[in-house]
């Protein structure tokens, strides 16, 4: 047995010794993490603290708070996982995630009243990250999404997706908004032929002469007699009395006879 057998019996003690240290700090590291984000998260409004809790979603959900599109980030952590293994030049890709992550961090930290400066503890080693996010999460400056537009608002890297349950920032629209005239802009007349000025249309032809009625489909109701009867024909006048006949004068009396 020579001395290499000693040195590599020693580094495998070593990593034996090592490796469930790192694994149980980084599973602290992300249990305070994803619980400081779920505090930044409540702040600015996201339904759901499940949310903080999913490894790479929850990137994706503050890149959107940060006035960045979910799928850059989705992008930049692919690629600083897939091509950073590549000898040399590696460690380049590997920081295009950090890089997408410094994007949304100054944005959200502005939401929160907190200048770029606080991303300079991002270069402590280690815990550099938990003390920033660890300050956004506790500090009592309320969320304000209205803040001036992002740098990269008219290029991909805007944010113009919609998931249910996040708050839509100002300045990240759901599509392209429809075009607006600027003050002051008449709209053209429409295509096609325009009478000139003074011209006064032909009158209109008469209309077409109404549909004859459509006949009852159901026979008249026949008349009913009056309910109230007819007045009582007028009584005939009646006969003149016949006039009396005249009475007979007396006979004058007789003379008396003379006297002897």
């Amino acid at each position: 047995m020579d001395y290499n057998d000693y040195g590599y019996g020693g580094l495998i003690a070593f990593w034996l010794i090592l490796a469930p240290i790192l694994l149980v700090l980084a599973i602290a590291a992300y249990v305070i993490g994803s619980f400081f984000l779920m505090r930044v998260f409540d702040k600015a409004g996201v339904q759901g603290k499940w949310r903080a809790w999913v490894p790479v979603y929850n990137s994706m959900v503050a890149a959107k708070l940060g006035d960045l599109s979910p799928w850059v980030m989705l992008g930049a952590i692919a690629a600083s996982a897939l091509l950073g293994q590549i000898p040399a030049i590696g460690w380049l890709f590997s920081l295009v995630g950090l890089a997408a992550w410094v994007l949304s961090g100054w944005r959200i930290g502005l939401k929160l009243g907190k200048g770029w400066p606080y991303l300079l503890l991002w270069l402590i080693p280690g815990i550099g990250t938990l003390i920033w996010i660890g300050i956004l999460a506790f500090d009592r400056a309320p969320w304000n999404p209205n803040i001036e537009r992002a740098p990269w608002a008219n290029s991909f890297l805007k944010d113009t997706t919609v998931w249910q349950g996040i708050p839509v920032q100002p300045g990240a629209p759901v599509a392209p908004a429809a075009y607006q005239p600027p003050a002051g802009y008449q709209a053209a007349p429409p295509a096609g032929y325009q009478p000139p000025a003074g011209y006064a249309p032909p009158p209109a032809p008469p209309a077409a002469p109404a549909a004859p009625p459509v006949p009852p489909t159901t026979p008249p109701t026949a008349a009913q007699p009056p309910v109230t009867p007819p007045p009582a024909a007028p009584e005939p006048p009646a006969a003149p009395t016949a006039p009396e006949p005249p009475t007979a004068p007396e006979p004058p009396a007789a003379p008396e006879a003379p006297k002897a």
